[in-house]
């Protein structure tokens, strides 16, 4: 999402993570209209431009749950407590998510390619929540996770290729 988000405009970032500034003081009493500077005004813009991306990004679910929200910030805010939640949450999820793969392993009925989907999704879901492995590690979990009937074809690659290399 921050990826998307910059690349529509790079200014939008920050309206998220700061909120627009259109505030007197820090009891958060917001400006009247006709005190808006330029500033303020370009701001609100991309508020708004950062609100919209929220809406349209969105499935049906999550956008009720972020509808009542007055700005992007806060929308972020909910999001984040929503899918990261505490850090309890986030190291009970790479528990889970280490144990599926450790015991991960091809399943007779399917074929390589899914197999390798599930695997590029716990793969792809431990390392957004910050638990990473070298590409070694994965080529060779890979290779102990296929059934006896690929045996020859595991031996074969490990004699013909470096698996440091192989990608």
């Amino acid at each position: 999402m921050t990826i998307f988000i910059q690349a529509l405009n790079y200014n939008l970032r920050d309206i998220i993570m700061d909120g627009p500034t259109t505030i007197v003081d820090c009891k958060g009493v917001p400006k009247l209209k006709n005190e808006y500077t330029i500033f303020d005004k370009k701001n609100l813009q991309l508020n708004a431009r950062a609100m919209h991306v929220f809406y349209c990004a969105l499935g049906p679910n999550e956008f009720n749950r972020i509808r009542s929200c007055l700005s992007a910030k806060e929308i972020w805010d909910k999001l984040e407590r929503t899918h990261e939640c505490t850090n309890q949450v986030k190291y009970s999820r790479i528990d889970m998510l280490t144990h599926e793969y450790e015991l991960f392993e091809m399943r007779h009925y399917e074929s390589i390619h899914y197999m390798f989907d599930r695997f590029s999704n716990i793969i792809n879901s431990l390392n957004c929540l910050g638990k990473l492995f070298s590409n070694n590690e994965l080529v060779r979990k890979i290779l102990r996770s296929l059934p006896k009937s690929w045996q020859d074809k595991v031996t074969a690659i490990e004699e013909a290729k470096d698996l440091t290399k192989l990608r």
